[in-house]
């Protein structure tokens, strides 16, 4: 809303005759930004590989895990169908 009582003219929008030259992402910029990212990948490796057998206890564990889960869903279930 205008608080002034008189309206306030604003320069005209004039554009340039010369046209905006597009700046362009040179090879080395690119190189930077890819070995930017390579740097970055490394440093967040994980310190120790996982081996097999760990790996493979993982997986028992959670197949067991949800085993569990299930069996324990199936109890719940029959509680509340004989109520």
């Amino acid at each position: 809303m205008n608080t002034t009582l008189t309206r306030q003219y604003h320069p005209p929008i004039t554009e340039d005759e010369q046209p905006r030259q597009v700046r362009r992402v040179g090879v080395l910029d690119r190189i930077a930004l890819h070995l930017g990212i390579a740097l970055i990948k490394w440093g967040r490796r994980p310190s120790q590989l996982e081996t097999r057998e760990r790996r493979a206890n993982r997986v028992e564990r959670e197949l067991a895990r949800l085993a569990r889960e299930r069996e324990a869903e199936l109890m719940y279930r029959m509680l509340v169908m004989r109520r």
